[in-house]
């Protein structure tokens, strides 16, 4: 995988300096000049008056500012001077920049080279996301703490669903939060382009899963030995759109806009914002959003489901919120126009033969008492010019009461059966990729009043002309994807736990009732640990959900751990919810410890500092954990915490870190890591060889340390001859081309996510 991934980018490399028109590119980055203009696209918004005329975070964000934004400060690309990135205004404590610089520019400037690479790098472990900037605004608005219940109802590709993730996990403290983010999309593909960014943020309390929004099932939880519906405290309604408030960076827009885009998703909209208020709790909040100009979209949709709510729903107030973000109120006024320029401004003008095309509820309520009582105004209209951006709209919904045909939620007093042994929750696959699963109704019906029964059935044929339902049907789903493996959770008394628990003296406290593997037949080679209440939901939804990925991986199966006396090595992507709960095998270490371990491949325990080499002396070999802890008296020091996972050997320490986690804690403590492509294909080369010579000559049974040896000797000669670098500084400068090997043996576990190398349509991919 290595070797074909290092192929591709030399492949990509050859083809920016071969042929993208060389000096012509300039500033714009190599792409012709785009002729930006849409008669009908121009007359439409022109005739609405939608546009007036005229008109661990502070360690990275020291780094970003005192570091890589000053060496941007007066730097000139293709004759143009660089603008510095700006903090957004409205982004709390300073934590989201906005910069001007294209991705091709990133990419091509040489004189940019170091910043890109930075970007990169910390984007991959997970301390930074690149977005667009009002994609930003429907997660804050939002309001999440960390006991809420959260599902994302089109999630991919997954930025926003990251924000999430991290507010969840606003106290670091706290291993497991009460809450947790359900993230759903209907692409299966685009679902483990979710799993990749999920990842990166190493929670045990996300869960991504497959499902058609407009009719995700309802799921049921535990509560006091009986089964309850579950409602979401916050539900993101983040829903497939036109897009063209994208113009600025999508050029398709001034191509290919017309109003039959809007026309043809208002319905699938309508629908998930539909099932989305159904799925909340009362008192819970929903943000509906679009990248979409259009209020089509927009507030047709809102005053549809306001309409339909009889009041179960109301528009919050968020004026006050997010203060420096600018913005337009909602409208109240619109008109429907047909892809051929034709305007109607009620639904009687519509002619027969387009009412497939146009529905009622695209139009504006005429009651002007209903139309007050909606307070569309209270709609968030973000325009491209506004602060430099991409066009949005934001409305935030509170739920109330139940929605009128919900007025009666489901009674489910099933008693749960007693569970013994092995509890497997399978995906919901069957061998040939596809299985039908039977979704439970939202009403039950037979317990119906008659009232309800004469509205429902009143608005039977309106529904089917506007393409919107109440409550979703009762039907079947099929379900298209990869087959996955089950979910099994290890039983109480499960042997294979003794070890791992005496062996680290982990914690009375520790939930192991909350490990899992993705295997239930044979070895188990990896563990993995979700949260109480996600392993709630699993246990008790295993038939009518098809989960994709849940979990972070806490333990390795480590093929010489046996004989050290526990089988299970510690992994990187756990520690820090593993960490509080272990009580032995710590070994504290002082900042030059961290940058021998971070640098150096399987440094000799004579290398380390004497604190360090008198900690390990009477400790069994095996894996363990090294722990940083800042020294405030030395303020010059990196100030946060670190904990990584290591192996102790007979005559040495090493960190079993991944490499894009290395560099960022390297960039964090001051050490340059930075590393020209030019040279980095040559290193690149040159230590396939080596590593191609190490495997060769290497034999079973062989020590730990003593596999790695090999190629230390040949790190250590290089090293010395960088004359103008110290020996931790030279050997960070080749940390990109030889951590890679190292890379490997700490991500030897990526069956729990293999997925995410399929094949990925990033070609729908939405902000």
């Amino acid at each position: 995988m290595g070797r074909r991934a290092r192929d591709r980018r030399r492949q990509e490399r050859r083809q920016e300096r071969g042929g993208d028109g060389g000096d012509q590119a300039g500033w714009a980055g190599g792409y012709p000049e785009i002729v930006k203009e849409n008669e009908l696209f121009e007359r439409y918004y022109r005739e609405l008056g939608i546009v007036p005329a005229g008109d661990h975070a502070r360690e990275v964000l020291h780094c970003l500012k005192e570091k890589y934004f000053g060496e941007l400060r007066g730097l000139e690309v293709d004759g143009q001077k660089v603008e510095m990135p700006q903090p957004l205004s409205w982004y709390p404590e300073e934590l989201a920049w906005h910069t001007n610089l294209s991705r091709k520019i990133l990419r091509k400037s040489p004189q940019l080279e170091k910043f890109h690479q930075f970007l990169v790098s910390e984007t991959e472990c997970g301390n930074i996301s690149r977005q667009e900037a009002v994609s930003m605004i429907p997660p804050l608005l939002l309001n999440v703490d960390p006991h809420h219940k959260i599902l994302d109802m089109c999630a991919a590709p997954g930025s926003k669903t990251a924000q999430l993730i991290e507010m969840l996990h606003a106290d670091m403290n706290v291993p497991f939060p009460k809450g947790f983010v359900i993230a759903n999309d209907v692409d299966n593909k685009r679902c483990y382009l979710l799993v990749h960014q999920a990842k990166r943020l190493n929670s045990p309390c996300i869960m991504v899963v497959n499902h058609d929004a407009s009719s995700i099932p309802n799921l049921q939880i535990d509560v006091d030995g009986r089964k309850e519906v579950l409602f979401y405290d916050r539900i993101l309604c983040d829903v497939p759109c036109s897009g063209d408030g994208t113009m600025r960076k999508n050029i398709d827009v001034w191509k290919k806009w017309t109003t039959q885009n809007s026309l043809q998703l208002h319905g699938l909209q309508l629908r998930i914002a539909t099932r989305g208020v159904e799925q909340l709790a009362e008192g819970g909040r929903m943000v509906y959003s679009t990248c979409s100009l259009n209020p089509i979209e927009n507030e047709a949709v809102i005053a549809s489901l306001l309409e339909k709510s009889q009041g179960a729903l109301e528009l919050a107030d968020v004026s006050s919120e997010l203060p420096g973000l600018k913005r337009m109120p909602g409208i109240t006024k619109w008109k429907v126009m047909l892809k051929d320029g034709q305007w109607f401004e009620e639904w009687k003008d519509v002619p027969s033969n387009r009412q497939t095309q146009i529905r009622p509820t695209m139009f504006p309520v005429k009651d002007e008492e209903k139309l007050k009582a909606m307070n569309l105004e209270r709609c968030l209209r973000i325009l491209p010019h506004h602060q430099n951006t991409g066009g949005f709209f934001v409305a935030v919904l509170i739920k109330k009461s139940p929605m009128p045909w919900n007025k009666r939620q489901p009674k489910v007093h099933q008693k749960l059966p007693q569970r013994t042994g092995d509890t497997e929750v399978t995906a919901a696959n069957s061998d040939n990729g596809s299985e039908s699963i039977t979704e439970e109704p939202t009403l039950a019906e037979n317990e119906e009043s008659k009232k309800m029964q004469e509205l429902q059935n009143s608005d039977t044929e309106q529904s089917k002309k506007e393409g919107v339902c109440g409550p979703p049907p009762s039907k079947k789903m099929k379900l298209f994807g990869f087959k996955e493996d089950p979910f099994v959770f290890l039983p109480e008394d499960d042997p294979l736990f003794l070890p791992i628990q005496k062996f680290y003296a982990l914690d009375p406290s520790f939930p192991k009732m909350n490990l899992l593997t993705r295997t239930q037949e044979g070895k188990k080679r990896q563990l993995y640990m979700v949260s109480k209440e996600l392993r709630n939901v699993l246990l008790n939804n295993s038939e009518k959900m098809k989960v994709i990925n849940t979990g972070i991986k806490v333990w390795s199966r480590n093929s010489d751990g046996e004989q050290f006396g526990c089988a299970f090595r510690l992994a990187q992507e756990g520690i820090y919810t593993l960490y509080p709960f272990i009580h032995a095998r710590i070994i504290n270490v002082c900042i030059e410890d961290v940058k021998i371990l971070l640098t150096q491949e399987n440094p000799f325990l004579s290398k380390f500092s004497s604190e360090t080499q008198k900690k390990v002396k009477d400790m069994a070999m095996g894996s363990i954990v090294l722990k940083y802890d800042p020294d405030p008296e030395k303020p010059d020091d990196l100030q946060c915490p670190i904990v990584l996972c290591g192996w102790q050997g007979k005559t040495s320490l090493r960190a079993f870190v991944p490499k894009n986690e290395r560099l960022h804690y390297l960039r964090m403590m001051g050490v340059e890591v930075f590393k020209a492509k030019r040279k980095e294909e040559e290193s690149e080369s040159k230590m396939e060889e080596e590593v191609q010579h190490r495997l060769a000559q290497t034999e079973e049974g062989m020590d730990v340390e003593d596999k790695e040896h090999d190629l230390v000797t040949k790190m250590e000669p290089e090293i010395g001859e960088e004359s103008t670098h110290s020996p931790v500084e030279s050997s960070a400068m080749e940390v990109e081309n030889k951590i890679e090997d190292l890379d490997q043996s700490s991500k030897n576990a990526n069956s729990h996510v293999s997925q995410e190398s399929k094949d990925t349509d990033m070609s729908n991919v939405k902000d």
